[in-house]
Formats: C-alpha cells, sequence, structure tokens
C-alpha cells in the first residue's frame, strides 16, 4: 500500500527548508512565495470586463464589494507546480502566517488550487522542532472573519487610492499617490514641519555653579534619614556637585519648558525671565556669599523592565539603539524567524507563553543570580484591544533560550544585533525591578549690592542625585528614548554630598550662560511609528512599509535620522485637508482601524461598513463618508493655491512640474511677465527657508540668467541658468506671441510648432561663474558629427548623455574617455573604438559575477550577484533586483536572493505606453460571498 503523502504550503522558500528538515518523508513543503493573487490594474482585465461593473476598480461596488482577482503573472507557474503535487497528496496542510494577510494567503490558495482531499489550517509562532509538532496536533479551520479584515482592508485601499490619488494627479503631479495610512503619516511630518516654521526663538539665561559642604562643618552634624547607609547622600563630606539658580525669592527662574512656541512665558505671575545682564549680576552679588543648605529630600527610587516586544517597540528600539530603519528592522527579523531564531515579527501583543516566561526566568537566574529573579512570574497584557496579529511577543524562538554567545558562529551583521536585542528585552522583562533612591537640595544666599536692582534677594539654587542600590534588570537591559531629533540619552547616576539642613556650603565657577528654545523635534523612524501607534492607526505589522512609501513616493526625506516633509509633501497634504479632510483625520482612520479590527473578531459585516464607506449613510452629515459624492462634488480647486506656501513679505514657495521653487510676487515686474523665481536646492529644509534666506535664492535666481553674448551666426543671445538638474546654456528665441483668442487646445498646438531653443548641460568641469560664450557655444554644438563610417556609411556622433559622454552610430552606443573628447576625437579614433568588440552595456567589457548563489527555483536558472550601474544587483539572466542598502554581496544569502526576484517578478513588467496584445480572457474567480 502506498504511503500516504501530505502536502505543506508556507509562503517563503527559507521557511519550506526549514520546516522540511522538521517533517518526515511523508510531508512534502512548498512555497508559495508570497500572494498568489490580487487585484489586477483596472486596464489588465480582460477586454469583455473592462466596459462592466469591474471596470474602475476591478470591484463591483454595486454588488456586494465584490472583487475580481487574478493569478500573478510570475505565479502561473508556480500555481501549476502546486496542483501538481497536490495531486500526489492526500491532505493539504496552509501553514501560512497566523495573522490577516497570512489567512488570505491561505484563503487564496484554497480558492485557487481547489483541493478535494482534506485541508488543515496549520499555525505557528516560531519555526523550531516542538512548535512545528505542536502545530500539526492541533489544526483548525480557515478564520474567515480573518480573511474578510484582510478582504475589506485591501478593496478599502484600492477604493481609498484610486478616487483619491487622480486628484492629486490633475492638481499636483502626475504619479502621486493617496493611501488611507501613509496619508496620514504625511501629515504627522508636515505638522511636525508646520510647529517648526511657525515656533519663535525665546532667548533666556541661567546661572549655575559647583558647590561643596565648606570644611568647617563638624562630620557629627545631624544628617539627613538614610545618610549613613551609603544612598543618595553617600558621596563623602567633601565632594562637589553642581546646581542651577531655579529661583529668586519666591519666584522661579524661567527654563526652555516655561516658553510656547511663540517665544513667550506660558505664565504671566511666579515666574522671573533672566537677560545676559541680570545673570551676569547674579554671579556678581554672589561673588563672596556664603550658602546653606535650605531643605533636603529622599525618596525610594523604584523601576519596572520593559514589556516584550511587540513589532512596534522593536522597530522603535532598533531606530534608536540599532540605527537600523524600520524597513531594515523588518526583513532582519523576518529572516531570524524563517531561520528559526525568533518568534513571529509581525504582533500586537506584549504577551509571553507559559514555557516562554519559564524559559527567561531561568536564564535570567543562571547569569544574573537569584537574586534578580522576582518571586512570580511578570503577566504583560496589550494595550490595543483589538491587537489580533498574534498570540505572543517578539522572542527567542524555542522553550529554552539559546544566548547571543550561542548563536554568534551561526548569524552575524544585523541578524546577530537583533536578535542580541529580542533576547536582552526578553529576559529583561521577567527580571527584578531595578531599585535605588533619589535625593534633592535646595541651598540659598542673598545677593549683595554688587547684584544691583538684584541687591537682598534670595537666590536658590537646586541639585538631585539618583543611586541605584540594586541593578535588577538593568544589568541586562536599558529601554532607550526618543529625544532631540532622536539622540539617546539615558539618566546618569549622581551621588550627592552628605549633607543636612543649615550646612554651609561654598560655591565655586558661579556663571551665566545663555539658551534659546528649540523648535518640537523632527520625527524620527522610531518616534513615528510610535506616533501612529499612539493614535491607534494602521497596524504596526505595516508601519515600515508605510515609511518606505512616504520616502519613496518623494513626500519625505531623510536628515541624518529626523524624517524632513518635502514641498510636494505640503501640497499634497493641503489638497487633502482643504478637500477631504476627514481621510487625513487622526480620530477618523483610527475609527477605520477599530473598525477592521471588529471585522476580523466576527462582530461587523464587511459590506455594510464598505457600502457607508464608499456610498455614505445618506444622512448627509459630514460624519456620514460617501467617498464616491465627495470626489464627484469636490467643485474647482485652483492648483495655483493648493501648490502655494505663504513664507511672507509677498514671497511664497510654489510646487512646480520640475521641483520647488520661491517667487516674488510683490516685485516690479512688466505686465504680463512672471515674477522674479529662484529654484529651492533639496538640502534646505521647510522651516530652514526664511523670508532672508528665500531674497537670497531669488537673487541666485536672477543670477542663472546671465548673459553670455550672442551667437554670431545666428545672432541669438546666449544664456547660462541654474536648472533642477543642474547648470546649462541655451539660446533665448525671439518668438512670436501666441494670439490670446486661440483655443486652449489651438494655443498649446501653436507652441508645439513653434521652434525649441537649443540647450545643453554644463560639463563637469565647468561652472556657471566660469563658463564663457565660448564654452557655450561648444556645448551648443553637440551632437558632433565626427565622420562617417566608410563600410556602413553611417555617420558616427559625438553626445552627451545622461550617464557622460559617448560616440553613437545608428543604434550603437560606445563610451568615450572624457568629456573634452567630444569635440577633439578624430574619425580615425572613432573607428578603432567601433572595431573593439563589445561585450557589455555602452562597449564595457563585461565583467565576472561578484558571487554565484545557486539556481533561481523559479525560473531554474543559476543566480549570481553582479556589478551594475546603480550598484550590485542579483540576477538570474531574466529578473534583475538591486540590492537593498541593508545587504551586500557578501552578506546576501541565496533564500534571500530568490525572495529578492520574487519580489520583483511580484511587480510585474514596467509599464508601456503601447497597450499589450489582448489574451484570452482569464476565468472570473470571486470572493466567498
Amino acid at each position: 500500500m502506498p504511503q500516504a503523502r501530505k502536502l505543506v504550503i508556507v509562503e517563503s522558500p527559507t521557511k519550506a527548508r526549514k520546516i522540511q528538515g522538521y517533517l518526515g518523508d511523508e510531508y512534502e513543503v512548498e512555497a508559495s512565495v508570497g500572494h498568489i493573487r490580487d487585484l489586477p490594474q483596472p486596464s489588465e482585465l480582460p477586454a469583455e470586463m473592462k466596459k462592466g461593473p469591474y471596470k474602475k476598480f476591478a470591484v463591483d461596488v454595486d454588488n456586494g464589494f465584490d472583487p475580481y482577482y487574478v493569478v500573478h503573472a510570475d505565479k502561473k507557474s508556480k500555481v501549476r507546480e502546486l496542483k501538481s503535487a497536490l495531486k500526489d497528496a492526500d491532505e493539504l496542510y496552509l501553514a501560512t502566517d497566523e495573522d490577516r494577510e497570512g489567512e488570505a494567503i491561505a484563503w487564496h490558495l484554497i480558492q485557487e488550487l481547489k483541493p478535494k482531499v482534506p485541508v488543515k489550517r496549520m499555525v505557528f509562532h516560531e519555526i523550531t522542532r516542538e512548535a512545528i509538532a505542536r502545530a500539526l496536533e492541533n489544526t483548525r479551520e480557515l478564520d474567515i472573519d480573518l480573511v474578510d479584515a484582510q478582504e475589506t482592508r485591501r478593496i478599502l485601499d484600492r477604493l481609498y487610492g484610486y478616487e483619491v490619488s487622480p486628484v492629486l494627479w490633475r492638481k499636483v503631479r502626475q504619479g502621486l499617490s493617496a493611501g488611507r495610512v501613509q496619508s496620514v503619516a504625511t501629515r504627522l511630518v508636515v505638522e511636525r514641519e508646520r510647529e517648526r516654521m511657525a515656533f519663535i526663538t525665546a532667548d533666556y539665561w541661567d546661572v549655575s555653579g559647583q558647590f561643596a559642604p565648606t570644611a568647617g562643618d563638624e562630620p557629627g552634624s545631624p544628617r539627613v534619614p538614610g545618610a549613613e547607609r551609603g544612598d543618595s547622600w553617600g558621596g563623602g563630606a567633601g565632594q562637589a556637585f553642581r546646581a542651577r539658580l531655579t529661583a529668586l525669592d519666591d519666584e522661579r527662574v524661567a527654563a526652555g519648558r516655561d516658553f510656547d512656541d511663540r517665544g513667550r512665558l506660558k505664565a504671566t505671575t511666579g515666574v522671573v525671565r533672566l537677560d545676559e545682564a541680570s545673570a551676569h549680576a547674579v554671579v556678581a552679588g554672589l561673588a563672596e556669599a556664603s550658602f546653606a543648605v535650605r531643605s533636603l529630600e529622599t525618596k525610594p527610587y523604584s523601576r519596572k523592565p520593559a514589556a516584550p516586544f511587540t513589532t512596534s517597540t522593536l522597530q522603535q528600539e532598533a531606530s534608536r539603539k540599532l540605527r537600523m530603519s524600520s524597513r531594515q528592522t523588518m526583513r532582519t527579523a523576518q529572516a531570524l524567524y524563517e531561520n528559526g531564531y525568533i518568534t513571529y515579527m509581525r504582533t500586537d501583543s506584549p504577551t509571553l507563553s507559559a514555557e516562554a516566561t519559564d524559559a527567561a526566568r531561568r536564564q535570567a537566574a543562571e547569569l544574573y543570580g537569584a537574586e534578580y529573579v522576582p518571586g512570580s512570574p511578570r503577566l504583560y497584557a496589550p494595550k490595543n484591544k483589538g491587537a489580533q496579529e498574534a498570540h505572543e511577543a517578539i522572542r527567542p524562538a524555542g522553550d529554552e533560550f539559546r544566548t547571543p554567545a550561542q548563536v554568534a558562529r551561526e548569524i552575524s551583521g544585523d541578524q546577530f544585533k537583533l536578535y542580541e536585542l529580542v533576547w536582552k528585552r526578553t529576559v529583561a522583562s521577567q527580571m527584578a525591578d531595578a531599585k535605588g533612591s533619589t535625593a534633592s537640595v535646595r541651598l540659598a544666599a542673598t545677593l549683595s549690592a554688587d547684584a544691583g536692582d538684584l541687591a537682598g534677594r534670595d537666590a536658590v539654587f537646586s541639585a538631585s542625585g539618583t543611586v541605584i542600590t540594586f541593578r535588577g534588570f538593568l544589568a541586562a537591559y536599558e529601554e532607550g528614548t526618543d529625544v532631540a531629533e532622536g539622540r539617546e540619552q539615558s539618566a546618569k547616576e549622581t551621588r550627592l554630598p552628605r549633607m543636612a539642613e543649615g550646612d554651609r556650603l561654598r560655591g565655586d565657577e558661579l556663571t551665566a550662560e545663555g539658551h534659546s528654545t528649540t523648535p518640537p523635534a523632527r520625527y524620527t523612524e522610531a518616534s513615528l511609528v510610535k506616533a501612529l501607534e499612539e493614535l491607534g492607526i494602521g497596524r504596526p505589522s505595516t508601519y515600515a512599509a508605510t515609511i518606505s512609501t512616504i520616502q519613496d513616493r518623494g513626500y519625505v526625506r531623510t536628515k541624518g535620522q529626523a524624517l524632513v516633509p518635502t514641498w510636494l509633501a505640503f501640497a499634497v497634504i493641503k489638497l487633502l485637508e482643504e478637500h477631504f479632510r476627514w481621510l487625513v483625520d487622526y480620530d477618523f482612520t483610527a475609527e477605520m482601524e477599530a473598525d477592521l479590527d471588529q471585522i476580523a473578531a466576527g462582530d461587523r459585516e464587511r459590506v455594510a461598513w464598505l457600502t457607508r464607506f464608499y456610498f455614505g449613510d445618506g444622512s448627509g452629515d459630514a460624519t456620514g463618508w460617501g467617498l464616491r459624492d465627495i470626489v464627484a462634488n469636490l467643485g474647482e480647486i485652483d492648483p495655483v493655491a493648493i501648490n502655494s506656501v505663504e513664507v511672507g513679505e509677498g514671497i511664497r514657495v510654489r510646487v512646480g512640474r520640475y521641483g520647488p521653487y520661491v517667487e516674488d510676487l510683490g516685485a516690479e515686474v512688466p505686465e504680463g511677465s512672471t515674477p522674479p523665481r529662484g529654484s529651492i536646492p533639496e538640502d534646505i529644509a521647510p522651516d530652514e527657508l526664511t523670508v532672508a534666506r528665500a531674497r537670497e535664492l531669488l537673487a541666485a535666481g536672477a543670477e542663472d540668467g546671465k548673459v553670455l553674448g550672442v551667437d554670431p551666426e545666428s545672432g541669438n543671445e546666449i544664456v547660462a541658468k541654474n536648472g533642477r538638474f543642474g547648470p546649462y546654456v541655451t539660446e533665448v528665441l525671439d518668438l512670436p506671441e501666441i494670439d490670446p483668442s486661440l483655443s486652449a487646445a489651438a494655443k498649446k498646438k501653436a507652441k508645439a510648432a513653434q521652434p525649441k531653443p537649443r540647450t545643453g548641460s554644463l560639463l563637469k568641469s565647468m561652472s556657471l561663474e566660469t563658463v564663457t560664450l565660448e564654452d557655450a557655444l561648444k556645448i551648443l554644438s553637440l551632437p558632433r558629427v565626427v565622420g562617417t563610417d566608410p563600410e556602413s556609411g553611417e555617420p558616427i556622433t559625438a553626445q552627451n548623455g545622461r550617464y557622460g559622454p559617448y560616440l553613437k552610430k545608428g543604434t550603437d552606443s560606445r563610451t568615450i574617455g572624457s568629456e573634452e573628447q567630444l569635440f577633439t576625437i578624430t574619425l580615425d579614433e572613432a573607428l578603432k573604438i567601433y572595431a573593439e568588440p563589445k561585450r557589455g552595456r555602452g562597449g564595457r567589457a563585461a565583467t565576472p559575477p561578484l558571487r554565484e548563489l545557486g539556481d533561481d527555483p523559479n525560473s531554474g536558472k543559476p543566480i549570481v550577484v553582479k556589478d551594475g550601474r546603480f550598484g550590485p544587483y542579483v540576477t538570474d539572466g531574466e529578473t534583475n533586483r538591486t540590492l537593498p542598502r541593508d545587504l551586500t554581496p557578501d552578506s546576501v544569502t541565496p533564500e534571500r536572493a530568490i525572495e529578492l526576484l520574487a519580489e520583483k517578478r511580484a511587480q510585474g513588467p514596467a509599464k508601456k505606453r503601447k497597450a499589450p496584445a489582448r489574451k484570452p480572457a482569464a476565468k472570473k474567480t470571486t470572493t466567498k460571498k
């Protein structure tokens, strides 16, 4: 009797290989390589469906929001393989991840494979032998509520993007996108920048000094309780400490926190603001003063460990401690999970299983001592009531944890660093509280006559100290914090000398120091993830993709660790706020997320919810939603107003087709002429564009158009300018005015018929300051005819292109050595270059691969790493994928290379203007409804 075979399907080839090693020969483990189906682009619908109810979204919004799914073009062969494997199987185990996306992948597999054998849903949160064995014994049915939630999310995102994005294309710029979470994330970054732009700096001064008990104090004088125990007061009688002036009489001395964003004191009474003169007067008035202790206070100090990692907190800590981006963190975590080092990395829950809690407590006791482990386990509960992704925190895999030292020989680089972070956090979460004490002291002296108008006032200084007497969990791990543009700081342990009320102190090194208030810190990836989670917007598992999207779309750029919005983001958010405010409202977006959680829990019906979102509830109220009607009734949107941001004094920023620029509406110009303009360099952040800086750019813009002279042949004026792609020269043509009475189409046609001025970029050796008329005429002479090939009769020209100087003969291009050769290369030299064999792109000799990584399971062809024009990339000869920034040719694994190529194939071929030939209609596969 033949042995029964069981087919197990997972998403990842790495995951498949790992699990196959834990199962016997009766199991065959295959990978779907992610999703196999999705909503197609409307242009990719079969011909007979392009005029039907699916034509706009690939979703029939009038009939239960029925989606039309198709198998990805690059997954058709994979589906055939899976169907073939299923023919020989007696059971099908769907072992995709236990979250909404994983559940949806499993459902799509069932819909496409149509199995006739028993189907079992197999779930696990770590890839270990024990976890896989438990999963096989505890299979379940497909959770259709989770599928509903994921399907609703996908349809919602399609409706949102396809209705709102075209508005951005028409009013801001082609190719832009809007999204339920990405638009709100962009708004957060833009609003923070607006706060910085409106911020008015306030100046204030303070006084600080070095203090120590005087030698005359008797060692036996009264002490504060606990001084003899060696706590915060155990620093020794003569130890010096620093203290800051905090009050003059009963008025508190203003510090940075006392000023609002407009540079004004928040309180009108009880607070005194020191300026430079008064701060120096205080120093002078205390030059000979004798200080005395006015009050002392001690308190016990206790600090609990942070909860184990969730997806969100892992991204935050990896950003703070390891300087890893959210995308890099999730990729690294995925590799650790799929290779059996950590549990599933997409989770909203900080809960640990009983086995994991025991493992952490045992390891803490073994490594740090029994006193570092509390009497009972620590229990952590999710803050989010709708936490649905996974049931356990991110922790080291297994019922016994491996220390970083034990895995150091197996993993390295980012994977080792992230594993060590997860291990430390998990073990620390089950350790004892850190214990210690804090102490505060207030000391004072009376200002002498040298203080001028402040003479006779009581100058009160304050200092505090913390001493950790038992480190507890700090022996293993300390959580990071976000401060001042993402820089991390931690409190230092400080001891104060033993003192008692009335003790005399000497004051040394009294100094006055000026300060300026600083605007709110920009978001970092860590703080943006934290803000999104606190607002209840999106799912932590999608934050990495969201942050990557807003960067890829050109809405946000990075400056160090900080996220800086572009002027393009200002225009997009302005349009959304003025015409789709509810879609970027934080509370509404969080409400949508909560509704999706209710669908996942089976407490809300998806069709009714989508109906209200898209069609509205008929109330006519602003809270009645109705995206379709809002888009249909937008009215007139002035693109100039949407793409403008006022700077001041008649100067504004315009977001143009080729980038942002400033223009001066207050300048006097001839009637019909455009106002003075100047390009804004990318390195100028929005909050740095003051009126003064804008005027500098306007002046530079005027200089860009400096006249170099007149072309003796054409008689046209030659000018040098600075453009979006760098400095260039062009000729000024005297063109006739277009008849203003013509229609817009006729004007456009007339303009297209006019001759175009010759234009050319400056060579690398040239600059706007030094370029001459002779230089400009040489540039404008390109392309230069070098001669004619005597064999083919084709002309050979020398041209300057995007990637440097080259020769061209028909369709055959060859790189030449320098820009100067454009004007000097002879026909003989060109023929010699063409006589050499062309072995690579642009005439470069083909270089050997940097690494060989085995065969690709999809194409069957060898995968190699090569060095290309845009950096190293992996290829199987059919598909190319540039290596992400977190990978190098040496660190990329065969598994990761396979995934990168699979992701690239899933994106499909680049769109071409010419429509592809029509294919036979695909068989319609609809939802379960």
